[in-house]
């Protein structure tokens, strides 16, 4: 392949790629914040002996953003939903349509937790989440919009039909 032909592809995944490392930055945030919160929930509780009743449900909501987006940056990364033991087995032509199929699986997988996770999202969102100040409806956000990155990052593969980026060591 020449570089002509190698260039719209490089050019068409960078965004891709800067919303990939955004994701997954805000997975490790997420988890970070996850682990302060419990963290203080225990000191309040030991040590204050006053627990506060807010900890628990947002550090739920971090938990389900975190898992999501690990989840969608797996999907980038054909490490979900990729029968890899199987096609590595089958004959060429069988690898190539069990990627695709495994592209298409990802993709209506997140189809369905953006749809679904969204709807859920809107008919909670009215309802005051227990312990918390803030909409009930915040517990699906995670679902909805990891349903659309894990979508976007399926549709990136079946469309591009390139091999996932690597990671980056260091």
């Amino acid at each position: 392949m020449t570089d002509a032909l190698a260039a719209p592809t490089a050019r068409t995944r960078r965004p891709l790629d800067g919303l990939a490392t955004l994701v997954l930055g805000l997975a490790g945030l997420a988890l970070v914040a996850m682990a302060l919160i419990q963290a203080w929930q225990v000191f309040a509780r030991y040590v204050l002996n006053a627990s506060p009743g807010w900890t628990e449900p947002v550090a739920l909501v971090l938990m389900s953003f975190a898992v999501m987006f690990g989840a969608a940056i797996g999907v980038r990364r054909e490490t979900h939903f990729a029968f890899l033991n199987l096609r590595e087995a089958l004959p060429g032509p069988m690898q190539t349509l069990l990627k695709t199929i495994s592209r298409l699986i990802a993709a209506a997988a997140g189809l369905g937790l953006m749809m679904m996770g969204g709807l859920l999202m809107i008919d909670d969102w009215p309802v005051p989440m227990a312990g918390a100040p803030a909409p009930s409806g915040l517990r699906f956000a995670a679902l909805a919009v990891g349903g659309l990155l894990i979508l976007i990052f399926a549709l990136e593969r079946l469309f591009t039909g390139d091999t996932p980026p690597e990671p980056k060591e260091g």
